[in-house]
């Protein structure tokens, strides 16, 4: 039995989604954010140090736990995905390009979106009522000379990326298309793939998957970003 503990607003999202696509039995153990801080709780801390999530626990294998999104997917495969269905051949060209995307979603597109969530609320409480515009004013100038312009270049890349196949790894699903969704539906939930008629394409063909559908019954809808 696989134990997804799961933090309300997170990354955590996509592991129900792929443990349905695998038709593995798992379990999710909910944690809710500080309502003030929107940070994890400490007991997270108790199943690994950092205390963030997603992160899953394997009863199976002695409540082995695993950290990281694309590690968590990559454990996953290699223990229950035998016949490959979710990751394409290795030395094939769809295995690079879905190695690429496991890890770029990730690594160059999580970044600039939870700097985008961080300096939104430095206007906002708990920061201090007097520095709130000063927060404000800094909060806009780091957006519009580098995180909208970064942003806007990779949801173009994304979009080029889709123009010959359905998925990011080809013409099958597979799962560096879960690890992608979610920076595309935390953007899809601020209005900003209005321009994008592929990736808009993307999230509907993900959304009639059952396995998705499956996994927003048991922890509701995918989007907002946390960490």
């Amino acid at each position: 039995m696989i134990c997804v503990h799961h933090l309300e607003n997170s990354r955590s999202k996509r592991v129900p989604w792929l443990l349905e696509e695998l038709g593995t039995s798992y379990r999710i153990i909910e944690y809710q954010r500080d309502p003030k801080s929107l940070r994890a709780p400490a007991s997270l801390r108790e199943v690994h140090p950092l205390g963030k999530s997603p992160l899953i626990s394997d009863e199976s294998r002695g409540g082995r736990v695993v950290a990281e999104s694309g590690a968590i997917i990559e454990y996953l495969l290699d223990h229950h995905d035998p016949e490959g269905r979710l990751r394409p051949p290795a030395g094939s060209d769809a295995h690079e390009r879905y190695r690429h995307w496991l890890h770029h979603a990730e690594g160059s597109a999580m970044p600039p979106l939870v700097m985008r969530l961080v300096f939104s609320r430095l206007g906002k409480p708990p920061v201090p009522a007097l520095i709130r515009p000063l927060g404000r004013q800094f909060a806009k100038g780091v957006e519009q000379q580098f995180l909208g312009p970064e942003i806007e270049a990779l949801m173009q890349y994304w979009e080029d990326a889709l123009e010959q196949t359905p998925w990011f790894a080809g013409d099958a699903f597979s799962a560096c298309d879960i690890q992608m969704s979610f920076p595309l539906l935390a953007l899809e939930s601020g209005q900003a793939l209005a321009d994008y008629p592929r990736l808009q394409g993307f999230l509907t063909r993900c959304r009639e998957r059952d396995a998705y559908r499956r996994a927003v019954e048991k922890g509701g809808e995918f989007g907002a970003i946390g960490g």
